[in-house]
């Protein structure tokens, strides 16, 4: 998991940036899912892993601002 995309979600959640953080969500889910339809020689797997585990991150933030929205 990359510790960089842990610091930039928890600058959007502090800054309540919630669509930032879709269309973050959004481009991620774009990569993976353009990196998954690619046929070719090389093996793509971890990079792909790279971004669902990135997509994770961005929904754990979604869950903080909406339980912050919430309270």
């Amino acid at each position: 998991m990359s510790h960089a995309m842990e610091l930039i979600v928890e600058g959007y959640v502090k800054l309540s940036g919630r669509k930032a953080l879709e269309d973050l969500k959004a481009h991620r889910r774009r990569l993976a899912d353009e990196l998954k339809s690619l046929n070719g020689p090389f093996d793509l797997s971890s990079s792909i892993k790279l971004l669902e585990d990135e997509i994770v991150v961005i929904d754990a933030g979604l869950v903080k601002l909406k339980t912050a929205a919430a309270a």
